[in-house]
Order: structure tokens, then C-alpha cells, then sequence
């Protein structure tokens, strides 16, 4: 039977002056979730082959913010009054120092998972540190906003959204959908009731809560639809279909060495399921206001911040993927081929692009409400139109100068065991500069895991849809210039150069007719 405990998640921690440890964090997790995988309920969380090392690296992240060595760089004093700290980007910035410091906090925690995973709790962060200075921006809901604000800082909460509809019947309007969005049924006094599905609630199963809303091209004027709130994990009627697991798969097909990031990275995606859900009221940030739900991607301060933690995620692990490439070329000594050494620049390239854009977000901030500062949002556009075609011409590059080596491999680290095998595998399969046989295969297989396998296919489709749809991404950036008056200085500059001359030559004198 699973053990349900009605206490909130904070309320696991020991002093409730500091985050979670990593043993609390384990222990939020084994009281009443509804996950299913495999045609089975989930009776707990941290010791199931599907999520057991995923949710140890998610605590690894928790245990560094009581890390003497990783303290300064991870966590500052807590503005709610508490005496506590938190992690930094649960705390709003409110100069260009404080973002400078919450871009080395997320680079630092994000190379615990040398970037694999993307959706840890200073991902939310970027919603909820906005929730105290820009509170009157939710109405009715502002004192909720304030409250969530102080929780979640105070515990360094691990909380994650649900925004996108999902894909069904999306030749139909949105409200003709309503049998399968998230919709509104019914209200009382102390709160509504909601039904309905999203996708794809990344990591959710590890989560203590989700922010339910809405991404601004599903919106719908129906005021039943028009609704944002956050939601425990461990609310009845909440439900989460898991994908595959990948790091169960990698525990069942071969052992760390075949499988280093899949079998202990996985963030496990989940079709969202809320079947007759009770959301208090005192949980609720936009209710029936399809007006400002069409406007919260925009104006709430989210976008700016989940793109700063982002880009500074991805920039760590395309640290991680061009240090691996280059590895590998120099295991099979292809590193000499000029050719190779031209692309592998180019990843270089790419790079220094996402990090570039990291820090035009730290250094040049955009004024928020009440004093606070934002990352800069021309530089998060310009991350999200980029990042995901960068990803893709990345792993293009990779099976380009690897090519079979990618490959030739053996099945699994128990052929290392059999001597009749391995003998063969110490000849033939040796790598190049002196490297052994185990080393340079070890290198191949983390490189296959990273865009091979089915978890590595998956980071490609993550990191092109991270951001959004494709279009709607690129139209953005066209909408910012337009409404910054970027675009009519731009085109300004080109008048300029059509009034220096005419049908009958040069308008003035600084040019010879």
C-alpha cells in the first residue's frame, strides 16, 4: 500500500531555517505520488529502477547546498524574514552583481549533471523569485503570490510547470477541446475543481509541485480554461504516465560504464493527468482572466529568467559535449584531419555563442518592478531562436567526424570479463596515442549514450522544443524589435542610405556626380 502523508513537503525539513538536505529531499518523495510506468503504480519513488538515480542526482544537488566548498557559490541569505539561506536564484536580483552571481549558482549546479539535466529546482526559480516584487501583477491573487514566494525560497522547493496543451485534435479550436485540456468544473468556497491533461510534465515525478498554466498559443478566451495555479504532487486525482524509463533500460542492458548519463540523469517526461483535482484557492495565481494569461509569458518575468537558467544549463553542457568530442577524435587519432579540427571549431563556436548569450543576461540587466532586475531579454530571445538548431547541427557534427567509431563497439563492460573476448578487444579495438582498449571504448560509449541512445535522441527533441514552437520562438523576436522600436531604427538606417541619392545621382555633396 502506499503510505500517504498529508504534511507538506517542507515540512520534512529538520530546521526550517535551510533547504532541504539530499536524505530530506529522498524523503518528500515516498508519501503519496500517483506514478505509473510499466502498466504499474510506483510505490516509491527513490528505490524504483526507473527513477531511484535520478532522484539521487537531484539530491546530490540538495547535500551541495550544505557543502562548505559549494556554499558561497550556491546560496545567499533568504529575504523573507526567516534568518535562513536558499539557493540564489530563489531570491529576486536587484542589481547586476546578483546576476552574476546566480549565473556562476546555476553553472555550478548544473555541472553536478555536467548539464544533462535541465529542469532542477533553480529552473522554477525563475518564476517564483518574481512572485514577491511583481505580486500585484497577479490581482485578486497577489497575497497567494507573495506566500509562494516565501515558501518556496525559504526550502528551495523543486517545482516544475505543466503549460502545453496536448497534441490532440489541434486542427480544432482550443475550446473544442475540452474534454481533454485543463479545464475548470466546478467551485466552491474553498477552492475549484479542475480536469484535464498536459504535456509533457518533464521531471515531474521528482517534483514536490507543478505550475499549471498555460503556454500563450493555446490560450483560449474560454474563462473555464483561463487558469493558473500550483499543485502538490501528492494531490488526489493527480496523475503522471511515465515514457520509458531510459535509466531503467540502461540497468537492465548493461551497467554504468555502457550507460553514464542515461542510467543516472534521466528526467522522466509524463503525460499530466487531473482527474477531478481540488486546487485551494490560496494555491490559485490567475482564475478566469484569459487577458492575463495571454500576457504572463511576456510580462510576468518568467521568460527572461527561465532563459537565463537555460542558456547557462546548456552552455555547461555543450562545455561538457566539445570537451567530449574532442576527446573522442584524439582516441581514435582523427584529431590531426584538418577537417575535423574545422568542425570541431565550429562546435567551439557554438559554444561561445550560448555562452556569450549567458553572460549578455547576467551583465546587461533589463529594470523589473519595485527595483529588481531581470537578465536581458533581447539576449533570451535571441537564446531561444538559436539553441535548438545549434543543438542539432552539434550532434550532426559529432556523427560526422566520429563516424563509425561511434560503434564499434562491444555489447556491454561484461566483455571485458571473458577472456576469450577480451583478448581480442585489447588488439583490435585499442585506441590511438598508447590509449588502452577499456579507456578508449569507455570514451565511445559515453559519447554514444550523449547522442545515440534513446536518451540522447531525446535531448535533441528537448533541447530544438525547449523553448517552445518554432515559430512562435522567431516571431517573438520579430514582435520585441518592433515594440522596442529596434526595427524602426533599422529601418531608419535604410532610409538614410535611399535619401543620399535619387534618379538623377547623389542627393548631396560629399559624393562626385
Amino acid at each position: 500500500m502506499m503510505h500517504v502523508d498529508f504534511r507538506k513537503p517542507e515540512d520534512f525539513r529538520a530546521d526550517k531555517a535551510r533547504p532541504f538536505t539530499g536524505e530530506e529531499y529522498l524523503e518528500t518523495l515516498r508519501h503519496g505520488r500517483e506514478v505509473y510506468i510499466d502498466g504499474e503504480r510506483v510505490h516509491d519513488i527513490t528505490t524504483h529502477p526507473a527513477f531511484r538515480n535520478a532522484a539521487r542526482s537531484i539530491a546530490r544537488l540538495y547535500d551541495a547546498l550544505h557543502d562548505p566548498a559549494k556554499k558561497d557559490i550556491l546560496t545567499c541569505p533568504t529575504d523573507t524574514g526567516n534568518g535562513g539561506y536558499t539557493f540564489r536564484s530563489f531570491r529576486i536580483a536587484r542589481s547586476i552583481e546578483d546576476l552574476q552571481m546566480q549565473q556562476k549558482a546555476i553553472a555550478e549546479w548544473s555541472r553536478l549533471s555536467y548539464g544533462w539535466m535541465g529542469r532542477t529546482p533553480d529552473y522554477k526559480a525563475a518564476l517564483m523569485n518574481t512572485l514577491g516584487v511583481n505580486a500585484e501583477w497577479y490581482g485578486d491573487f497577489a497575497d497567494n503570490a507573495r506566500a509562494w514566494y516565501k515558501r518556496a525560497q525559504e526550502s528551495v522547493l523543486f517545482m516544475n510547470h505543466a503549460i502545453v496543451n496536448p497534441p490532440v485534435d489541434r486542427a480544432q479550436p482550443v475550446a473544442s477541446v475540452r474534454d481533454v485540456f485543463i479545464t475548470i468544473q466546478k467551485e466552491d468556497e474553498n477552492g475549484i475543481y479542475v480536469s484535464g491533461a498536459k504535456v509533457v510534465a518533464t521531471s515531474a515525478a521528482l517534483t514536490h509541485y507543478n505550475f499549471i498554466g498555460q503556454a500563450g498559443a493555446g490560450a483560449s478566451d474560454d474563462t473555464d480554461m483561463a487558469v493558473s495555479f500550483i499543485l502538490p504532487m501528492s494531490a488526489p486525482g493527480c496523475k503522471l504516465f511515465c515514457r520509458t524509463s531510459y535509466e531503467k533500460i540502461a540497468h537492465l542492458a548493461g551497467t554504468p560504464f555502457d550507460y553514464p548519463l542515461s542510467s543516472r540523469f534521466d528526467e522522466n517526461d509524463a503525460i499530466f493527468v487531473l482527474d477531478n483535482v481540488f486546487v485551494p484557492w490560496e494555491n490559485v495565481l490567475i482564475y478566469r482572466d484569459p487577458e492575463r494569461l495571454k500576457r504572463f509569458q511576456p510580462t510576468s518575468g518568467f521568460l527572461n529568467g527561465y532563459c537565463f537558467q537555460g542558456c547557462t544549463r546548456l552552455a555547461v553542457k555543450l562545455d561538457f559535449l566539445t570537451g567530449l568530442t574532442a576527446r573522442a577524435l584524439h582516441t581514435t587519432g582523427a584529431d590531426t584531419f584538418r577537417g575535423n579540427q574545422a568542425l570541431l571549431g565550429e562546435i567551439v563556436g557554438y559554444r561561445n555563442l550560448i555562452w556569450t548569450l549567458s553572460n549578455t543576461m547576467a551583465n546587461v540587466p533589463v529594470d523589473f518592478v519595485g527595483g529588481a532586475k531581470l537578465p536581458n531579454l533581447e539576449a533570451a530571445l535571441c537564446y531561444r531562436t538559436f539553441a535548438g538548431d545549434s543543438y542539432g547541427r552539434i550532434k550532426e557534427i559529432i556523427e560526422k567526424i566520429i563516424a563509425s567509431a561511434l560503434i564499434y563497439l562491444p555489447s556491454s563492460a561484461n566483455d571485458f570479463k571473458n577472456p576469450e573476448i577480451d583478448k581480442y578487444l585489447q588488439r583490435y579495438v585499442r585506441g590511438s596515442y598508447g590509449i588502452d582498449h577499456i579507456e578508449r571504448i569507455k570514451v565511445m560509449k559515453l559519447l554514444w549514450d550523449a547522442i545515440g541512445s534513446e536518451f540522447g535522441g531525446r535531448h535533441e527533441l528537448y533541447e530544438r522544443n525547449y523553448s517552445g514552437n518554432h515559430e512562435d520562438v522567431r516571431l517573438h523576436q520579430l514582435q520585441f524589435a518592433e515594440r522596442t522600436g529596434t526595427m524602426a531604427e533599422m529601418q531608419a538606417l535604410v532610409e538614410q542610405c535611399l535619401s543620399d541619392y535619387n534618379e538623377n545621382g547623389w542627393t548631396g555633396s560629399d559624393w562626385v556626380n
